[in-house]
């Protein structure tokens, strides 16, 4: 389950961001404090961003999945954030499609389980009402509440 391994403190609602840099900033910088990844992470999210792009167009409301190579990770974690006003991404497996996201959940990964990780984090992300709950909750619990609820269902 996605929920049990989320972390208050690695949840960033309501995130004021012009673009996917300063989220990588702000959500890559807090994975890098928490020890969940070296000093090199931020700057691989940036170039992995521009070759492999992490948009995700699910409807109304844009995600992005942004994650590097094992090589700068040293703990699996997820940090999420939703965005105050949406920001473009490059649409995955385009090279010219962009999509306007608003909800990022940023992995730090190991070699094992990160397929499954990401299967069931695009599994809650498919639900629109459910990111438009994200999107509205005013705190890191409430983020995590509706994410368990879905999980739980």
């Amino acid at each position: 389950m996605v929920w049990e391994k989320l972390k208050a403190e690695l949840i960033i609602p309501g995130l004021q961001a012009d673009s996917s840099d300063d989220i990588f900033e702000a959500l890559g910088g807090e994975l890098v404090k928490q020890g969940y990844c070296k000093e090199s992470y931020v700057q691989a999210l940036k170039n992995r961003e521009a070759e492999f792009p992490t948009g995700i167009n699910t409807g109304e409301k844009g995600v992005a999945i942004p994650h590097t190579d094992v090589s700068h990770v040293n703990k699996k974690g997820i940090a999420i954030a939703t965005i105050k006003k949406p920001v473009s991404f490059m649409e995955m497996g385009t090279d010219d499609e962009y999509v306007n996201v608003q909800v990022v959940f940023m992995l730090a990964v190991d070699e094992k389980g990160h397929l499954e990780l990401l299967q069931a984090i695009l599994g809650i992300l498919q639900d629109q009402e459910l990111l438009n709950q994200l999107i509205e909750a005013k705190n890191a619990e409430e983020i995590i509440e509706i994410i368990k609820n879905k999980e739980c269902m």
